[in-house]
């Protein structure tokens, strides 16, 4: 791969001295950049190391405190995000900005809908759909253009969030945490993607802690390290252990889980699922075991049915038919609070809607489930809630400038540790982990790890849905595999691989 800053061609965009601080935490300090045509650019970094911050400067959502901006060489003000679309620049947030009320074709071309018949403006329907459907099977997305997005996936509604980016034609296409929702097939698809669009010029700004895909379709690689530039790699230079080096400024090595399993003999399973169906499942239903101690991975494709399994289990969904025994005694969940009450935690997959309570804060958000324990008598006991949450913040390393931030300030990987450790403080006998580091650095996705290290020596089973293969095979005991609603098959340590994974997630060995 050869970038246009290899060929000599002048830059697209140009960022000097970029500086922007929040309250009293400096975000970014002194950075720059430089992007050509035809290349693709790792932007890498912890969480909270300033890449988002960057990138809404240069999507036109935030305005740096100082630094100057050039587009072809001439300054710019990027005051808006319209304006920075004008000029070519097009961001795909991190976090969704969807209608789910809508279809995906409106989705698609909200606010700048084809038209015809002059000033009458009247929206071009056959135009739209016939686009969309383009657009969707671009992406690898096989759905009608007039399905409604309430119906997708979250890692469905990121192919969507990609196909509207697409749609616009950018000169510069960032992409922050593109993968993160996404199983190994549709990751690879939208890498193709990427490399489609550097063959037609476009320079593609790609953030991403899944260093291996990294490794695998850039061009340059820039880190940012505390809200400065950290170095910046060229194509012979990228590998995995260099990446990881810059981000941190150490060096971190990922350890293989060495399995503890329960030693207890006629111990009975933590978790045991008989034929737990929900509406839209197929077949029997899924049945399961998990012994305490044990961490089960369950693989799949996106939209094969994980976290529908997941959420019924922990009875958000209604359970149709089937059976729940925890540690031996089967057990009627009709809602949340039954799973709660008899000692499950879940930490969904969409954190922002589902985990967090965004303009509330750590504290507010740590304590929410745990009110229980928080009081004295029938008044809550605010010290306990203070320190329970400093407790938190110090144990998961929590980034922030203090327990009263809103959760919703806080950068993705930060927000997650804090839906972890809402639940850890309850000491739950099952732990259900859905995409359990999405968008977490290299470095807080090793003291995640150890921590379900930890929770599992210590007896907790913990039940880990994954589209991370390498997560996947890194740390489960036993995998699970789904497909199409339904459970496909079941694969021990040893015979663990992402080609056995992959046979069963596509379908193969039905």
């Amino acid at each position: 791969m050869t970038s246009s800053k290899d060929q000599g061609k002048p830059p697209l965009l140009t960022v000097f001295g970029i500086s922007k601080q929040f309250g009293g935490a400096q975000a970014l300090h002194d950075v720059g950049l430089q992007l050509f045509p035809a290349e693709v650019v790792a932007l890498i970094g912890e969480n909270g190391a300033g890449k988002s911050t960057l990138m809404k400067i240069l999507g036109g959502i935030l305005n740096p405190d100082a630094g100057t901006i050039q587009m072809d060489g001439v300054p710019v003000r990027l005051q808006n995000p319209a304006q920075a679309m004008k000029l070519g620049i097009s961001l795909i947030h991190q976090e969704l900005n969807l209608a789910d009320n809508l279809s995906i074709e409106a989705n698609l071309f909200l606010g700048r809908e084809m038209t015809w018949g002059g000033p009458l403006g009247l929206a071009n329907r056959r135009a739209m759909e016939a686009r969309s459907a383009s657009l969707l099977d671009r992406v690898g997305l096989g759905f009608s253009p007039k399905e409604r997005l309430a119906n997708l996936t979250l890692g469905q509604k990121q192919l969507v969030e990609i196909a509207r980016s697409l749609s616009l034609d950018a000169r510069i296409l960032i992409m922050d945490e593109p993968t993160s929702s996404l199983a190994q097939r549709e990751s690879e698809r939208l890498l193709q993607v990427i490399r489609e669009l550097r063959q037609d010029g476009v320079c593609v700004v790609f953030i991403s802690h899944r260093l291996r895909e990294v490794e695998a379709i850039a061009d340059r690689v820039i880190g940012l390290r505390d809200g400065k530039n950290a170095g910046e790699l060229s194509r012979m230079e990228i590998n995995y252990p260099a990446m990881v080096k810059m981000m941190v400024g150490r060096d971190v090595k990922l350890k293989r889980h060495q399995p503890i399993l329960p030693k207890i003999p006629g111990l009975p399973p933590a978790l045991k699922v008989v034929k737990l169906r929900h509406a839209t499942s197929k077949g029997e239903g899924v049945s399961l075991e998990i012994q305490p101690g044990e961490l089960i991975g369950m693989a799949g494709l996106v939209g094969a049915g994980r976290t529908e399994f997941a959420e019924t289990l922990f009875g958000i969904r209604q359970r149709v038919s089937g059976e729940i025994h925890l540690t031996g005694k089967p057990i009627k969940i009709r809602r949340p609070a039954d799973a709660i009450a008899h000692g499950m935690a879940l930490v969904p997959e969409d954190r922002r809607h589902h985990g967090l309570i965004l303009a509330d804060t750590i504290r507010g958000n740590i304590a929410l489930p745990n009110l229980d324990t928080l009081h004295k008598g029938k008044i809550l006991n605010f010290k306990a809630i203070k320190s329970t949450a400093q407790k938190g913040v110090a144990a998961l390393r929590i980034r922030t400038t203090g327990i009263s931030k809103q959760a919703g300030q806080l950068s993705g990987g930060n927000q997650q540790k804090v839906v972890l450790y809402k639940w850890l403080f309850r000491k739950p006998a099952l732990l259900i982990l859905d995409e359990p580091t999405r968008g977490v650095d290299v470095g807080a996705k090793e003291e995640i790890y150890d921590l379900m290290r930890q929770l599992t020596d210590k007896g907790v089973a913990i039940l880990m849905i994954s589209s991370d293969l390498e997560e996947i095979l890194q740390l489960s005991d036993r995998v699970l595999v789904m497909h199409e609603n339904k459970m496909v098959g079941a694969l021990d340590r040893d015979q663990l691989s992402e080609e056995s994974i992959m046979r069963l997630a596509t379908g193969a060995n039905s």
